[in-house]
């Protein structure tokens, strides 16, 4: 497994998630990419809430196993699956939508694979991190308890 700068295990609170799958106009039956799942939160929205179909990608071992045992509690094997793995050595060629919390330089080099992968209409949705050398189509600022979060939608042409 490769390792890369170490993005710290921060989860985004349900109502950026909320947002995010909003702002990505998440559709049911599509599919949903969220590279470093951490506790499944996103992947899990993602089934419940907009009946989508959703792929989470965690490298750490625990949390993997941690956000299946929460897919499993809630039912959504047939919709959710959880790869413990490094989200640069998966395919996201049949992704409709993918979702980001990782750092700039990450982004960085994840774009080439994106830009590689995702096809024409494809949507990526960063939460606070943006991807350099991309315009996002769209950018809303949104505020819980503690602090305000930037969700950056980017639309693949």
């Amino acid at each position: 497994m490769t390792y890369y700068p170490l993005v710290p295990f921060v989860p985004t609170p349900y109502v950026v998630a909320r947002r995010m799958l909003e702002i990505a106009e998440l559709k049911p039956g599509e599919l949903l990419y969220d590279l470093g799942s951490g506790d499944g939160r996103i992947v899990i929205m993602a089934a419940k809430e907009f009946n989508a179909r959703a792929i989470g990608i965690e490298m750490r071992k625990d949390l993997a196993e941690q956000s299946y045992k929460e897919v499993v509690r809630q039912g959504l094997t047939d919709k959710v699956k959880i790869i413990h793995g490094d989200f640069f050595k998966v395919d996201l060629s049949d992704a409709d939508v993918v979702t980001l919390y990782l750092l700039t330089s990450v982004n960085e080099r994840l774009r080439p694979k994106l830009e590689r992968e995702l096809k024409p209409g494809a949507r990526v949705v960063s939460h606070d991190f943006e991807i350099i050398g991309w315009k996002p189509k769209y950018v809303e600022s949104v505020y819980d308890r503690w602090r305000s979060h930037k969700i950056y939608l980017y639309v693949i042409e």
